[in-house]
């Protein structure tokens, strides 16, 4: 097939390969120029690999330059690093870009939420950079510097600019960490002042939690630091129904993986229950990257008509549709 482009597709971990194999009959059923090459990662996999990251998945990727990943499991508290963190650092996949918006009829506390969470992938806590002083005595590194903390600041301005937002709320606790959250500010300030048109504010990230529980609608495009955009992102979820219903992609200069953000659920895993939607808003993200605008359009569109229906949901939505009997509903509606 004539500029037929491959994507390197991860299953991952639990009911990774179920939602991932509905996401690609879908993608299928659009007849586009597309290969897709499996490759793999997550917990299931270390005892073939010795790794829950295998150097081949990495370079799949990096020939690709796009994948499409299903969620994988991280052992708390030990074990092997965690695979997500493993693949955004080897790729430098530097932008975590979170869009939360409210889906047709599923009921929340709120509606019309529609929000972007930016987060900064390759420093900061969450990198887990620790080590024991002595027994009983543990130091965690927080790593900011200025050129990650100003490529971060840029993406989300320009993302912004991109999306027609009129807002960026740049989230710290430079009250606090004055100099590691104090420069991640100042670097949000310097890039800002690039863009006169887009509304710029500083929020604490405590006072961001109240904020967005009293009334979402007051932000618009929040950019911040690793451990906070972890924490962030999954709150802002929680205003539109759950990490079911929100897409994610992990972005860098050269590549981008787009991936459920929801967890392995192990104990639904292989029952044909589980709700692809997650990823298939992340095939639309990825569509619409790939140039791919129009198909991209077309799977939000068929997803919109089928919720907003109203008489399909799986599960976790109170639903009792199977996984093939959404897909179904959502290829159907194309």
């Amino acid at each position: 097939m004539a500029n037929t482009r491959t994507v390197t597709i991860i299953n991952g971990d639990g009911i990774g390969p179920e939602v991932m194999g509905a996401t690609i009959r879908v993608l299928e059923a659009l007849k586009l120029p597309l290969e897709f090459d499996h490759r793999d990662a997550g917990t299931e996999v270390i005892a073939k690999y010795g790794t829950n990251l295998p150097h081949e998945t990495v370079e799949a990727v990096l020939r690709s330059g796009v994948a499409l990943k299903g969620p994988t499991g991280t052992v708390v508290g030990g074990g092997m690093p965690s695979a997500n963190v493993g693949l955004r650092k080897r790729l430098d996949l530097y932008a975590s870009l979170r869009p939360v918006k409210s889906v047709p009829s599923v009921k929340t506390r709120y509606e019309d939420v529609d929000l972007i969470v930016v987060r900064e992938n390759t420093e900061g806590l969450y990198v887990g950079i620790e080590h024991i002083i002595v027994p009983g005595v543990v130091e965690s590194l927080k790593i900011i510097t200025e050129k990650a903390s100003t490529r971060i600041a840029r993406f989300a301005f320009e993302h912004a600019r991109k999306m027609g937002r009129k807002k960026v709320s740049a989230v710290h606790k430079a009250n606090i960490m004055k100099l590691s959250d104090g420069l991640f500010l100042d670097c949000c300030r310097k890039v800002g002042r690039e863009f006169p048109e887009i509304q710029y504010e500083e929020v604490i990230i405590d006072n961001l939690c109240m904020q967005l529980v009293k009334d979402p609608s007051r932000f618009d495009v929040m950019v911040m630091e690793n451990l906070y955009g972890d924490i962030i992102s999954d709150l802002c979820a929680g205003l539109v129904g759950g990490l079911g219903v929100v897409p994610g992609a992990n972005i860098g200069e050269r590549t981008a993986v787009f991936e459920a953000v929801h967890g392995t659920a192990p104990d639904i895993a292989g029952k044909g229950i589980a709700n692809p939607t997650a990823l298939l808003m992340s095939s639309v993200m990825m569509l619409d990257w790939m140039g791919l605008t129009e198909e991209s359009k077309r799977v939000q569109g068929a997803l919109q008509a089928v919720y907003g229906n109203g008489k399909l949901r799986t599960g976790d939505l109170g639903g009792s549709a199977t996984t093939r009997e959404f897909t179904d509903a959502i290829i159907a509606a194309l």
